[in-house]
């Protein structure tokens, strides 16, 4: 075992190296320290002795001669370029080098045995010294430790002392990518893997990895727990990696070098751990399910941004080289099929230069059908193919049908949520300028797949996986959530930032259109079309549109946007603005136009920022911000030339590689859908949500800022629309282990459910010929008029129906029995649709009966007044009803949230909770009492604590609640005790308000009332008794004021008294009173001669006596201003 040779007392550096090469030895690895390696010179980088004993004990028909040739020939390998010898010499080691023996006759000759790993010779290896020259002088380099096997140096390693804060492995990687590539490439020409470490991080790479990619390993095998220790990385990574029996697996299929001829790109990398365990577990998985003819070969669930790409290259490799022991499978063929362009051009620039690697031959992007039957004839194993979604659309012109029988056909679905499983649900609707409307059955994505491949096998890659992925495509094999993803430094963190974007409804207006409803249904509206175009008309895209609103919001992004860029101006930080609709995002571009006309100015650069002339001659003058979006065939004309028009892919396609120029002036975008998904820009930092958003298009639209890049620590989403419960829900299925996967069970009984609900429809129809919607080939003529007609069957039927529901059994109408049945037999159908085993009838059958829901639906009564007509009107109505407050931040500066903290992931149980309305209306109170107490303090202490007490209760009840209450019944307490929380919340707002208009009812000012409240509360606190008041000669007295003035004057003999009275001197100056008063205020105020320049008194009439001297002079004594 390896011992330091001498022991001084302190950690350092050599110490560490000793523990690390024991933790290798015990794995399996020989120690040899280099000084007693024999070697010829110290340029020597092989050990010879290992390497010919084993090229002779797994080549025993070979002479000592022989031996000493294929060593030679090894060792001076060396003519290309570093890297194109690094690449050549691997594949030697993987492949196995050709030699032509004495008999004439060439053969491999293996340089390590894959198959049977503990024949090989593992040793680690430290002060082995590597001698170079430099300018003429003999100089050295000696890595810290070296794995070999089979006397060739595969993995460099290098370490530094964990106990010194300033030894990092940084430097590490430094030593390595700078240092021994420069002095010493002949020994990384053999050397792909390298490893740093300083005790704390250990990470993995190749020789020719930035230190970026540089990765822990956190899973030893597959099941295992992540461990995500810090000092767990070294054991972890030695245990999970340089087993020796893991290590030759690694090396031999999980290094990936594109083809040869693209050399000068020095591409080489290594797996991740989550790419080896998924696509081993993928493979094995698709060989169950090839061999048992399932189809299912499963799904892998891959946080966005974690590399699925590369595990798809890896599992191919595997596919393609270990599964020819398998007669089913052999040498496969492998489809990927991709949803849109973005990602078949992603997947082409990888694939198109991995045939080496893929090992299957022939790799092309399929233009059409045709190509593909076409390919997939001509042989019968290996090729890999990429496609897009849309070659398996049927059309009326080339309906898909068989493409190929083949068993050995793997398809992969790269976003497999994103095929058309949700599409394939609904009726499509076509209209034709000369024909009428036309129904068309539509299939379901499993069923479309089958028919065109009815023996492959479908895997399915996704980051947002939906209930549907996992029918189509089998039971999730493996997965790499979000917050792993963050956790191993492969994407960063995302920050959330909520501001609001507020609008206030007049309630005028609301009468207003409340009445224009009721007259649209005195001219015969149908009840549906008026609650439709209600649901539309107070629908959020109504409200996001108002245009002072999309003001408040450009100056709120603007402001934002450049106030962050300022922070950190060195770094290169671009935006994405995410609309609801093309509509809003048109106006919303066109208020930037108004107030930030700069922002359109074009250039190839932005301003400050260095540019070579080289990267200037790549790039092309284009604004600061543009809006990317498809065209509409009705479009205005001005949002329609904007968008280019029948150019407008050609305009897509310049911004889009304009945007992913780094340093282009593009640097702000406003989306829709393009772009929210499979689009990798890593300096994307701002996305600023305007748009509702849940479930996993909020995970991948969020995702765009998640990418690493130079100095970016964070991404961060700042939301205008209040998107943090659902962001809250889908962290827990996207970004934890919550599962969407729906079971057997679940589907069992959905199809149960569906076929019960559709035999109750049959009978509905009983007598009714359907026949025609069923048939694919049946004129569409003939299609529309069966809906038509069938839709008027249910319309003008006064059959009335049993029906139960939340008040029991009621008799409806069959119109409403049928529309209701629908929609149940609806539910089940998307739940157990994607499964493929619904027959071809019932399935045409169920979407017949939900054609001729849509039919009855948009039957009108006998009014011209439809949804539509109504939509028009309302809108303008509902525009002026909507007033704009400006936008606010809910939470206060600093306060952003990281959804991927562990704080974060505790609130998650809060998520369903709609908690905002009370956030806000707590918040606005506050600013309210605030505001309250500069004037009355004594009203505003008490507001708050009425408020304080509520918010109390409010999270009191909330404690009861979790510990008492689970599922459903929480989730309808939860709203109770915030709807409890909020009422109590108004009620004191009300309070407020009634607070403030009470004094008028006194005849006081509003100071007045501040000071009447305090002298009110001196009287409670105090027990002061006001006494009986009695008329004396026409003057209400009451003694207890009087005995007031006497005790005053008693005990504080110094202090001036002062009465204030609405009588007169002359009414009052026998009183008895009067003897204890120095100043008297007399006459009542008067509103007509109200003057606030007066001192002591409110208005001219009064005057302000001295007391003692008018009983003095016996006359009236007026104090001077």
């Amino acid at each position: 075992m390896a011992r330091l040779k001498e022991y001084n007392g302190h950690y350092c550096e050599s110490e560490y190296e000793y523990a690390f090469i024991g933790f290798l030895e015990a794995e399996g690895w020989k120690y040899s320290s280099g000084n007693n390696i024999s070697r010829v010179t110290k340029r020597d980088v092989l050990i010879a002795d290992d390497f010919k004993k084993f090229i002779a004990d797994t080549n025993p028909d070979l002479t000592e001669d022989e031996v000493t040739q294929i060593y030679d020939n090894v060792r001076l390998v060396g003519a290309e370029s570093n890297f194109a010898t690094l690449h050549k010499v691997y594949g030697w080691m993987v492949n196995g080098v050709q030699f032509t023996s004495q008999d004439g006759l060439p053969r491999m000759i293996s340089l390590i045995d894959f198959d049977n790993w503990d024949k090989n010779i593992f040793r680690v290896v430290n002060q082995f010294t590597v001698e170079y020259t430099n300018n003429g002088q003999k100089e050295n380099r000696r890595p810290d430790v070296l794995l070999f096997v089979n006397g060739i140096p595969l993995c460099v390693i290098e370490l530094k002392n964990p106990t010194d804060a300033n030894a990092t492995i940084y430097d590490a990687w430094e030593q390595i990518n700078i240092r021994y590539w420069r002095d010493i490439p002949h020994l990384l020409h053999y050397c792909p893997l390298a490893c740093i470490s300083d005790g704390v991080k250990t990470r993995l790479g190749t020789v020719r990895t930035p230190y970026e990619h540089f990765y822990a390993w956190r899973r030893v095998n597959e099941g295992d727990a992540v461990s995500t220790l810090p000092f767990a990385e070294t054991e972890t990574m030695i245990k999970g990696v340089y087993t020796p029996e893991r290590f030759v697996e690694i090396f031999r299929d999980y290094i990936y070098f594109q083809d040869s001829i693209y050399d000068s790109d020095e591409v080489e990398i290594v797996c991740r751990y989550p790419q080896f365990f998924a696509a081993k577990l993928l493979k094995q998985s698709i060989v169950n399910s090839v061999v048992t003819r399932s189809g299912k070969g499963g799904t892998y669930f891959g946080a966005t941004g974690c590399g699925k790409t590369y595990t798809m290259a890896f599992l191919a490799r595997q596919l393609a080289l270990r599964c020819t022991d398998i007669p089913e499978i052999g040498s496969p063929t492998i489809i990927l099929i991709v949803d849109r362009d973005e990602l078949q051009k992603q997947g082409s620039n990888l694939f198109t230069k991995s045939k080496e690697f893929l090992n299957l031959g022939e790799v092309s992007v399929v233009k059409n059908r045709t190509q593909l039957r076409q390919e997939l004839g001509a042989r019968q194993s290996g090729g890999f193919y990429i496609c897009t979604i849309q070659k398996f659309c049927d059309r009326k012109d080339d309906k898909i049908g068989l493409i190929n029988d083949r068993q050995n056909i793997i398809c992969f679905s790269d976003e497999a949520h994103r095929t058309q499983l949700e599409h394939s649900k609904k009726i499509q609707f076509s209209k034709d300028a000369d024909e009428n409307m036309k129904a068309m059955v539509s299939k379901p994505y499993a069923k479309v797949l089958k028919e065109a491949f009815p023996h492959a096998t479908f895997v399915g890659f996704t980051g947002t996986p939906i209930a549907e992925t996992y029918q189509t495509f089998g039971d999730e094999i493996d997965r790499y959530t979000m917050d792993q993803a963050v956790a191993d430094g492969l994407t960063v963190s995302i920050k959330y930032h909520p501001r609001i974007a507020k609008v206030l409804l007049d309630n005028k207006k609301v009468k207003e259109i409340e009445n224009y409803y009721k007259k649209c249904a005195d001219d015969g509206a149908t009840y549906e079309d008026i609650e439709a175009s209600k649901k539309a008309m107070s629908s959020m895209e109504i409200i996001l549109g108002e245009p002072s609103r999309l003001e408040r919001l450009a100056t709120d992004i603007h402001n934002h946007y450049v106030a962050s860029c300022a922070g950190d101006p060195d770094r290169i930080q671009k935006a994405m603005v995410v609309c609801s609709n093309r509509k809003i995002a048109y106006a919303l571009l066109q208020k930037f136009k108004d107030k930030y006309p700069e922002w359109f100015e074009e250039k190839k650069s932005p301003d400050g920022v260095s540019v070579t002339e080289e990267e200037l001659k790549e790039l092309k003058p284009m604004p600061f911000m543009a809006m990317v979006s498809s065209v509409g065939s009705n479009d205005e004309k001005d949002m329609y030339d904007y968008l280019g028009g029948v150019k407008n892919d050609k305009r897509s396609e310049e911004l889009d590689a304009a945007f992913k120029q780094e340093k282009s002036n593009f640097s702000i975008v406003i989306v829709v859908d393009m772009w929210i998904t499979g689009f990798d820009v890593p300096c994307l930092t701002y996305l600023y949500n305007d748009k509702p958003l849940k479930k996993h298009l909020l995970i991948q639209t969020i995702s765009r800022v998640n990418r690493k890049y130079p100095g970016k620590e964070y991404g961060m989403v700042i939301d205008y629309i209040g998107i943090r419960d659902n962001m809250r829900e889908a962290m827990k299925v996207y970004g934890g282990d919550t599962s969407v996967a729906p079971t057997s069970d679940d589907v069992e009984q959905a199809t149960s459910v569906f076929r019960e609900e559709l035999e109750v429809l049959k009978n509905m129809f009983t007598g009714y010929d359907l026949s025609p919607f069923l048939n694919p080939e049946c004129d569409p003529i003939e299609r529309y008029r069966l809906l038509a007609k069938a839709a008027e069957y249910v319309f003008v039927s006064t059959e009335e129906l049993q029906s139960e529901g939340n008040k029991g059994v009621q008799k409806v109408s069959f119109k409403t029995y049928f529309l209701k049945t629908v929609k149940r037999m609806r539910a089940a159908f998307d739940i157990c649709q994607p499964s493929g085993h619904l027959g071809e009838e019932e399935s045409a059958l169920a979407q017949c009966f939900m054609a001729i829901a849509g039919f009855v639906r948009k039957m009108s009564g006998t009014s011209e007044v439809d949804t539509d007509t109504m939509n028009r009107a309302v809108s303008k109505m509902v525009e002026e009803a909507l007033k704009y407050n400006q936008v606010e931040s809910v939470l206060e500066s600093g306060e952003e949230e990281d959804i991927f903290s562990p704080e974060y992931f505790e609130k998650l149980s809060d998520v369903k909770m709609p908690a905002t309305k009370l956030e806000l209306l707590v918040k606005m109170l506050r600013k309210q009492i605030k505001e309250y107490g500069k004037v009355n303090q004594l009203a505003a202490k008490s507001f708050q604590e009425m408020l304080e007490k509520t918010i109390a209760e409010y999270h009191e009840r909330r404690k009861h609640l979790t510990a008492e209450e689970v599922g459903e019944a929480q989730e309808q307490a939860s709203e109770d005790v915030i709807k409890i929380a909020t009422e109590q919340a108004l009620a004191i707002l009300r309070q407020m308000n009634e607070n403030r208009e009470s004094f008028r009812k006194i005849g006081l000012t509003f100071e007045e009332k501040a000071f009447y409240d305090i002298l009110i509360s001196l009287r409670d606190q105090y027990n002061f008794e006001y006494g009986t008041d009695k008329e004396v000669d026409g003057v209400i007295v009451n003694d207890k004021c009087k005995a007031l003035a006497k005790k005053i004057k008693d005990e504080f003999p110094s202090k001036d008294i002062w009465l204030y009275t609405g009588y007169l001197w002359e009414e009052i100056k026998d009183l008895e009173i009067v003897k204890y008063i120095d100043v008297l205020v007399d006459g009542p105020f008067k509103k007509e001669v109200k003057d606030i320049k007066l001192h002591w008194k409110g208005s001219a009439n009064q005057r302000v006596i001295d007391v003692k001297k008018t009983i003095d002079s016996g006359k009236v004594v007026v104090l001077e201003d």
